[in-house]
């Protein structure tokens, strides 16, 4: 299981240094093939530079979620903290229904990042500027639709994100009927495909590849680690509440008609019938937050989930979570989570279809 990628990684980077930049940008999808892509869609700075330096240096791909409007200042200095721990290749996380104007500019580019993950429809105007910016642009979809167009757009590769995964939920589809069309529809393009939504471990990976994915994005099981920049009630609470809903409950005047799948949380249990005229802008204040290091209110009903700085209520704020959440029985550091991931995969893959393979030929 990706093997052969992994020894393409290692001839390139003996190579000359010399090579050219193109060489180089191939290595960031020969890397993305073969192992995790760290996928963030939490909310802003839970994904910060110790996060995605840790899934970079493990081998897997970190993306740093960039704030919810114009700071491009903060976004370069939260670019240049991560690479100062890490020499691996990694991205910038970009909800495109919030204003981005200058980092779609190529400051990810011009700071030293390898590539874009977009959660919105992209032009092909913002992939022009990207590529020329040296910029890899790698869009979420939740639909055959979406998917066509980031093809037609020319993008680099497509994160297919089934109705299991956490956060705000972009489709309507399961990934084990979604993913195998997409793949179908990129046949000849040269895009590799990546499987998001419910997937935790290696029992995940494996089934993803077998649908046609060549890597996979993890979201929930990253929250739940060391690294990660949740709320220490935030991840006990992923270790010990196994269910999810999906909902509209939370965030409903910031991001109107933005679904999205959350903990059963005794909070969200009591108000998961929340009648749709309420939203968070007249709820009283129940916490306070610094993110990127800005002072936020936190309203019932926000779509904000608890960080590390957060105080006041965190049992009644929103915390997103994916399907396979029943899966995380500890936090672990985010390099054992990669590590196992794909240790896991191999073992799997050669233990029970090695094994049948070789049956089969006996008879």
């Amino acid at each position: 299981m990706g093997n052969r990628k992994q020894s393409q990684i290692r001839n390139d980077d003996d190579d000359d240094d010399d090579d050219d930049d193109d060489d180089d940008d191939d290595d960031v999808l020969f890397v993305m093939e073969r192992t995790a892509v760290e996928m963030r869609r939490w909310g802003p700075d839970i994904s910060g530079p110790e996060l995605v330096a840790a899934v970079a240096n493990a081998g897997g791909l970190g993306l740093l979620r960039a704030p919810d409007w114009e700071t491009p200042d903060y976004l370069k200095q939260l670019i240049r903290k991560t690479r100062a721990l890490t020499d691996k290749p990694f991205g910038v996380a970009v909800v495109l229904a919030f204003p981005h104007e200058e980092e779609h500019k190529g400051h990810t580019g011009r700071e030293g990042c390898s590539f874009a993950g977009l959660l919105g429809e992209c032009s092909q105007d913002l992939v022009l500027q990207a590529h020329q910016a040296g910029v890899k642009i790698i869009p979420q979809v939740g639909s055959f639709e979406e998917a066509k167009k980031a093809v037609d757009v020319g993008v680099d590769a497509i994160i297919v994100q089934g109705l299991e995964a956490g956060g705000h939920v972009i489709g309507q589809d399961g990934l084990i009927t979604l993913l195998p069309r997409v793949v179908d529809l990129v046949r000849g393009h040269n895009i590799p495909v990546i499987a998001a939504g419910g997937i935790v471990d290696e029992r995940g990976y494996v089934a993803a590849l077998a649908l046609g994915a060549q890597g996979v994005a993890l979201g929930t099981r990253f929250l739940a680690t060391e690294e990660s920049f949740a709320h220490p009630l935030y991840k006990r609470k992923l270790v010990e509440v196994q269910k999810t809903e999906y909902t509209n409950v939370f965030g409903r005047a910031r991001w109107p008609g933005a679904p999205h799948r959350v903990l059963k949380t005794p909070f969200f249990m009591d108000w998961r019938n929340l009648p749709s005229h309420e939203n968070e802008t007249n709820q009283p204040i129940i916490g306070r937050s610094r993110i990127h290091g800005v002072e936020k209110e936190i309203r019932r009903f926000a779509g904000t989930v608890p960080n590390a700085t957060t105080t006041g209520d965190i049992e009644s704020m929103v915390m997103y979570a994916g399907q396979g959440v029943g899966l995380i029985r500890e936090i672990l550091p985010a390099s054992e989570v990669v590590k196992r991931l794909v240790k896991g995969a191999q073992d799997l893959i050669q233990k029970e279809f090695a094994s049948e393979k070789t049956s089969g030929e006996q008879i």
